[in-house]
């Protein structure tokens, strides 16, 4: 039972809570090069040109809609009943209009930390199959025909 409930329901306070696993927090876990990871995506999104340019020009339709529907419900509210239905109607779009455009703003900022996280994840696979590439052994006494090498290869890939 949560806090919230308990202090709207006036329940006594339970003695036995115990942190959730989920709640904890995960600073132990954390390592340097996750830091380094979330610092490189942190600081490659402000480096995505046109960011700032899309989002001001969707503000500033965000801003028109929402003024639209504020002067249309006033007029809406002034005339005769039998025509306010329809400005009503207009005025209902334009609020849908805002919301489609503050909408797309936050989809559009999800999208581009959802490709530089996968360009981040893409890179770090990348880097793990050199590191594994070069630690193969070549040389030195060994021949290795094409055969063996393709197999050699494909089980580090399947890993």
């Amino acid at each position: 039972m949560t806090k919230k409930l308990q202090d709207l329901f006036d329940l006594p306070t339970t003695e036995t809570e115990s942190v959730n696993e989920l709640q904890a927090p995960l600073v132990e876990g954390i390592t340097k090069e996750a830091l380094n990871s979330l610092e490189k995506i942190e600081n490659a999104l402000p480096q995505v040109k046109g960011l700032d340019a899309a989002d001001s020009e969707m503000d500033a339709l965000t801003d028109l809609a929402t003024s639209s529907y504020k002067d249309l419900m006033d007029l809406g509210m002034q005339v005769d009943s039998r025509f306010s239905a329809e400005i009503f109607g207009v005025a209902g779009t334009m609020l849908g209009h805002a919301i489609t455009a503050k909408t797309a703003k936050l989809n559009k900022k999800l999208k581009m930390i959802e490709l530089q996280l996968k360009k981040a994840a893409l890179d770090a696979k990348s880097a793990d199959k050199d590191k594994e590439v070069e630690n193969v052994p070549l040389g030195a006494g060994q021949a290795l025909d094409r055969n063996e090498l393709l197999k050699i290869l494909n089980g580090k890939n399947q890993e």
